[in-house]
């Protein structure tokens, strides 16, 4: 089952439904801005961390631009998550990060 992609700025709609909003940017990105309620995972952690993530809820996944929350996007459709989205435009898109 693919993923879907929306627009980062409906984020907060998406976590107001129920999604675990999870970040996948490194340390040092989220230092800098973040969003509230988002779960950290840098994509490179996920396989190890993704046991933290209720693969019966829907995950909305963010990063810096929409790359690497793809690519998780992908990861977690692999691995048996039903109900995922990328936030596409990423931060970036919001203002948050340059």
């Amino acid at each position: 089952m693919a993923h879907k992609e929306v627009p980062a700025s409906e984020h907060a709609a998406l976590v107001a439904a129920g999604s675990q909003l999870v970040d996948v940017r490194e340390p040092h990105e989220v230092e800098a801005a973040s969003l509230p309620d988002a779960i950290f995972i840098p994509l490179g952690s996920l396989p190890d961390r993704i046991g933290e993530l209720d693969a019966s809820r829907p995950v909305a996944l963010l990063c810096r631009s929409g790359g690497r929350s793809g690519q998780a996007a992908e990861f977690l459709t692999s691995n048996g998550f039903t109900d995922v989205t990328n936030l596409i435009g990423g931060m970036m898109s919001l203002g948050l990060q340059d």
